[in-house]
């Protein structure tokens, strides 16, 4: 009977050890800002074609800034550019607008809209 007793208190320990740290895994999940997700469509030598997610909040801190890119919106919305000098510029794009973004300074983006943002990619390697 002491040895059932004993048992069944370890088995709730451990449970009750794993809920904490799932908790915390949340609180965690919380705290730190959502990550815009990169698909690639195709690539070679010169070229990658990809799509570029933006949830609400997310950001994105590895933009090919150092490279000419081919962008279209596939769902529109308001990004920031955070640069490295700490100057922000919003830029906003118009579902089915295209854009050719030059080679320019290293920058961060965020969605600082409500909806989600969706560009297709084309990046001069």
């Amino acid at each position: 009977m002491t040895k059932l007793v004993t048992a069944a208190a370890s088995a709730l320990a451990l449970v009750l050890a794993a809920t904490m740290v799932i908790a915390q895994d949340k609180k965690m999940d919380k705290g730190a800002a959502a990550k815009a997700t990169m698909k690639v469509i195709a690539e070679n030598a010169k070229v990658r074609a990809y799509e570029v997610s933006f949830a609400p909040g997310a950001e994105n801190t590895s933009v090919p800034a150092s490279s000419t890119r081919v962008v279209r919106a596939l769902a529109g919305g308001t990004l920031e550019r955070t640069y490295s000098d700490g100057k922000k510029e919003k830029v906003t794009y118009k579902t089915g607008e295209v854009r050719i973004n030059e080679v320019s300074p290293a920058f961060t983006t965020k969605n600082i809209g409500k909806s989600e943002i969706k560009l297709y990619v084309v990046q001069v390697k």
